[in-house]
């Protein structure tokens, strides 16, 4: 996933993570100097490198063992970015399945309504004390650097983040996504994926809250594991799971929830 901001085409993304764009392509669709833009991309976690002649994402080189994902999820205190802002974030660095690092904050925030904190169990008194979103960003930010970003349901904790960066005057993201829900979907047999159906059946990790940033980051870690554990296909390096997570054809889902069926079978063996 890329922000909508970004001046290179479709065909262009495409070429940059798998046969490569020539320098010519490039030139023709920025406005300022091309290795002006190699840098402004940089800065926003992009990392486009030159490889015989051709340019390519450098994560077409990475191996997935060598890679830094930035697993991250956010709440918020309402689903419209231009209404609303984020409340808590969280986010784990991992390499070669192994966490590197951590974030967690809660944002400063004057206004959650009841039905959000219900939910969240987050509340403005609970905000007071912590930083102002501005100030949670640029750590964010400077956390994210240029891993991949991973979230359950990638594309509304991605955009929220990089319209957020907007907001507050800095340029939106432009790191290459991975999305934990399609990669499970073409990797685990399960009759849903919600993190929490998928936590419950695949008992990844039993303290689990959901619904606070830090617990369903870590479920979506322990998940992320499984999932790579399963991948049978070719996959050498970032872009290859990237591409597998949204085209490898996804598993034939159960007729039945096994959850629900394994609820009632005490039942039914005390009937008889």
């Amino acid at each position: 996933m890329l922000s909508n901001n970004f001046v290179l085409d479709a065909k262009s993304i495409s070429r940059l993570s798998s046969r490569g764009l020539c320098f010519e392509s490039i030139k023709k669709q920025v406005e300022d100097n091309v290795d002006f833009s190699l840098e402004l991309w940089r800065a926003q976690g992009l990392n486009i490198i030159k490889h015989k002649g051709y340019f390519y994402f450098d994560t077409k080189f990475i191996p997935v063992e060598e890679a830094e994902f930035c697993i991250v999820d956010i709440e918020t205190n309402g689903s419209k970015l231009d209404k609303h802002q984020i409340i808590e974030i969280a986010a784990l660095k991992v390499k070669n399945g192994k966490v590197i690092d951590r974030f967690e904050s809660l944002v400063q925030c004057d206004r959650i309504n009841d039905h959000i904190s219900n939910i969240t169990g987050i509340r403005v008194k609970d905000t007071i004390d912590a930083p102002p979103l501005k100030d949670v960003l640029y750590s964010f930010k400077n956390f994210l650097g240029n891993a991949i970003f991973v979230a359950h349901d990638v594309k509304f904790d991605y955009m929220f983040i990089s319209g957020s960066l907007s907001k507050i005057g800095l340029e939106p993201l432009l790191n290459r996504s991975l999305c934990s829900l399609g990669l499970a979907e073409r990797t685990i047999v399960s009759y849903r994926y919600a993190l929490s159906y998928l936590n419950e059946s695949l008992d990844l990790h039993s303290a689990a809250t959901h619904h606070r940033a830090m617990s369903d980051v870590i479920t979506t870690y322990e998940l992320f594991k499984v999932s790579l554990e399963k991948c049978k296909e070719e996959v050498n390096n970032v872009e290859d799971l990237i591409r597998f997570s949204k085209e490898a054809p996804r598993l034939k889902r159960p007729k039945f929830d096994p959850l629900l069926q394994s609820e009632e079978e005490p039942a039914k063996e005390i009937s008889e």
